[in-house]
């Protein structure tokens, strides 16, 4: 077998070659089952990693095909598989183990017959190799393997004991020359007969190849079979170990490392770990790297901030004193050497590691002056007053960074407020409720300024991160108000001009200005009111009427206008709302005014009701009478109280003409003092049909129409038709005059050089329709 163990055990390439030899072919005696040997000697490393394989035991079953079973008498050290080769169970140091012998037992799992063998196990350093007298090809200082003696004749005995043969050691790069003896195996019958040696296994004919061979005549690295290709030997196994060089150097995991610690941090503080591989073996010191610091830029407070831990590779800080306000970075440079960081004999490499020192919030935003002034007008809001500057050597835009203000005192209303600019990191102190000038001129802030994450443990706030506002009300010329706005006031309709109905003044909240106030009309929609421009009192000059369309909901609003008599003035309004109180000023009229009815009297009732712009109880229940006068509507007709609010009429004869009837009837309401009005119901009477439908609704229509009106129609058909005659006599007469003209004229006649009149302008179609050609002949 031919392979590389990675991490694990004391070589880095292990070569196991099987060699098998074969020599003529024999009668073979009686087999015994049991171990090939009694005794196995075993020359093997001080020390075995674990799971390496160390040697190997044979046992003859004599193909009765039973499953043998292996164990060993120190299974804590040794493992013992079905094949018989024996596995270092942990890292082993052999000078540490009992003297005694490593007993293996083999129990036949079905007949429980058992079998023991022995094997004594000696460091490499007392291995007793035998040397044979190599031929004259070889050189002298050879090794050389000789399989296990046979006897000459036919007969093979039970051999004593296997070879166990120890690692063969053969350095990596080793510049030659090539093909380099390692070793020669050969057989005890080469004398009598002609074998041929082969090597098998990783390295020899299995990837990659062409690493071993072997003289397949000589025994130089040899694999023997004979002439026909028999096996009389049984297969021995080599193991080759290629011996590490120091040939490579360590190599960074990244060229440049990138890590980051807080400033103020403590000593101890890890930062980051720096990895590098070096592709020798690990186990060896050719693998075994150690880390060391270079150089610290910059070197501040001190040229050693940083250490490394030399085997791991993890960077710690040592040293306190790290503020990213004076060094925000470090940059070392990392040197890994092999040889367990020998200078002497290790390779080294090196790369850059790159420390970031990040912020935490370790300084407090300081205010630039004790005290900030500002002035505002009064009554304005949403306005900045003064801007409040601060320093902060923290990270910008960080909420390290970032201030936050707050007002501690001197605003109990809560009038300001003191935002974040987020771009500068001022305080704006801005005005959120009006100010009043009359109330305090003058306010003084306590403002404290703080980050948005809270100082690192151990900082303070400091005196500088409070200071003072003080804020001057600048008194402005504020408009009169009237109060209270809007002003109610109640009284009956029907007040006659000139009457007084209330005062209206306002107030100027501009105490120490000493200014006068005048008064105007500003909406007065139905134009009923005056005011005094220097009292402010209201007088009527029209009736008020609650049915005006003004009036909504009995209300009427007026408003007027207060100025004072600042530079420049200022002015307010007020509203005065006149709620009139109704009083029976409206007669009722009869509704529907017009509806129709049929010639009979069934069905023949309307339904009426009355209006009355009055409210109730000036308004119904109202009574309805038919007038006396003319004498022919009580004759004709009757009314019938339905209830408070409505009535019937209908028609007090059997049948009465189609037309249209003007019937009188008196309404008179509940009020205080009733009021009494003739209103006028229009009825048309017309033929019904089935349904009581009037069916001669035209005649009705035409009936309806007056004489002027009838007149007036047959005059414009009379003139209209008199209008198409006359053009229906005009256009005859063009036509005929035409035709005069055609005949004046002789075709066969020579019209030229003469002068025809046609007593006609401008000419036509026929004028222009002249053949001009002959016009142009010439006399002879």
């Amino acid at each position: 077998m031919y392979s590389l163990h990675e991490g694990s055990g004391l070589f880095l390439l292990a070569v196991l070659a099987g060699l098998q030899i074969a020599a003529e072919g024999r009668v073979t005696p009686p087999c015994r089952p049991g171990f090939s040997e009694d005794v196995y000697k075993v020359v093997m490393p001080d020390i075995v990693e674990k799971g390496h394989p160390l040697f190997n035991v044979r046992f003859v079953d004599c193909g009765r095909g039973g499953l043998v079973r292996f164990e060993c008498s120190n299974p804590s050290d040794f493992r013992i598989e079905v094949d018989g080769v024996v596995y270092a169970a942990r890292s082993i140091e052999l000078s540490t183990l009992p003297a005694s012998p490593l007993l293996i037992k083999a129990s036949d799992t079905t007949t429980q017959q058992q079998w023991v063998t022995q094997v004594k196990m000696t460091p490499s350093t007392d291995q007793q190799v035998q040397q044979v007298a190599a031929p004259p090809a070889m050189s002298e200082d050879l090794q050389e393997i000789v399989f296990p003696l046979r006897n000459t004749d036919s007969q093979l005995k039970r051999m004593k004991r296997d070879w166990v043969i120890p690692p063969i050691n053969v350095p990596e790069n080793s510049r030659g020359p090539f093909p380099q003896e390692l070793v020669r195996i050969r057989s005890d019958n080469d004398k009598n007969r002609l074998l041929r040696y082969s090597v098998t296994g990783p390295g020899a004919d299995q990837p990659p190849t062409s690493v071993f061979i072997i003289d397949p005549i000589s025994g130089l690295r040899a694999h023997a079979v004979d002439l026909n290709g028999n096996q009389v030997e049984n297969p021995i196994d080599i193991v080759i170990n290629v011996i590490d060089m120091n040939d490579n150097r360590p190599e960074f995991t990244h060229q440049i490392w990138n890590g980051s610690v807080p400033e103020g941090s403590k000593p101890g503080t890890f930062v980051m770990t720096v990895t590098s591989v070096d592709k020798d073996d690990p186990k060896t010191a050719n693998g075994m790297l150690r880390y060391k610091i270079l150089s610290q830029n910059p070197e501040s407070p001190t040229s050693n901030m940083f250490t490394i831990n030399n085997k791991t590779g993890g960077i710690i800080t040592v040293a306190a004193g790290l503020d990213r306000e004076k060094v925000p970075q470090y940059t070392l440079i990392i040197q890994a050497t092999d040889m367990e960081g020998n200078p002497m004999y290790g390779l080294s490499n090196t790369a850059t590691a790159v420390i970031r020192v990040t912020d935490v919030n370790d300084n407090a935003p300081e205010f630039t002056a004790e005290t900030f002034f500002g002035e505002v007008p009064e009554n304005r809001v949403n306005v900045i007053v003064a801007n409040l500057t601060v320093t902060d050597k923290d990270q910008p835009n960080t909420p390290a960074w970032n201030a936050v203000y707050k007002i501690t005192g001197g605003d109990p209303t809560g009038r300001f407020s003191v935002p974040t600019d987020p771009t500068t990191n001022e305080g704006l102190v801005t005005v959120v409720k009006p100010i009043d000038y009359e109330t305090s001129r003058t306010y003084v802030l306590t403002v404290e300024a703080k980050n948005e994450v809270p100082l690192a443990r151990g900082i303070h706030s400091p005196r500088q991160s409070t200071a003072t506002v003080s804020i001057r009300v600048i008194d402005v010329n504020e408009s009169p108000y009237f109060e209270p706005n809007p002003k109610l006031i109640k009284l009956e309709e029907g007040m006659m001009p000139e009457s007084t109905l209330s005062t209206f003044t306002a107030q100027d909240p501009d105490r120490f200005m000493q200014q006068t106030i005048r008064y105007s009309k500003l909406a007065d929609p139905a134009n009923w009111l005056r005011i005094d421009p220097n009292t402010g009192r209201i007088t009527t000059i029209a009736i008020l009427d609650r049915e005006s369309p003004y009036v909504k909901n009995s209300l009427y609003n007026a408003t007027f206008l207060a100025s004072d008599s600042g530079i420049p003035p200022a002015s307010g309004t007020g509203t005065l709302q006149i709620f009139l109180l109704d009083i029976n000023d409206n007669a009722p009229v009869v509704f529907p005014q017009e509806t129709e009815i049929c010639e009979k009297p069934e069905p023949n009732a309307i339904n009426i009701t009355a209006l009355d712009g009055d409210l109730n109880p000036n308004a119904g229940p109202f009574a309805f009478e038919l007038a006396h006068r003319p004498v022919d509507v009580r004759r004709n007709w009757t009314i019938t109280r339905v209830s408070g609010d409505y009535a019937q009429v209908s028609l007090k004869i059997g049948f009465l003409e189609s037309g249209i009837y003007d019937i009188p009837i008196l309404i008179t309401d509940s009020g205080n003092l009733p009021m009494t009005n003739t209103s006028y119901l229009r009825i048309k009477v017309c033929q019904c049909d089935f349904n009581g439908d009037c069916t001669d609704q035209q005649h009705i229509m035409a009936a309806g129409l007056g004489t002027g009106a009838i007149i007036s129609i047959l005059l414009c058909i009379i003139i209209l038709l008199i209008l198409v005659l006359m053009f229906v006599v005009w256009m005859k007469r063009r036509d005929k005059e035409r035709q005069a003209k055609q005949l004046l004229i002789d075709p066969e006649d020579d019209v030229r050089d003469n002068i025809l009149k046609y007593d006609e302008e401008g000419g036509g179609e026929e004028d222009q329709d002249y053949d001009l050609s002959q016009l142009q002949r010439r006399t002879r």
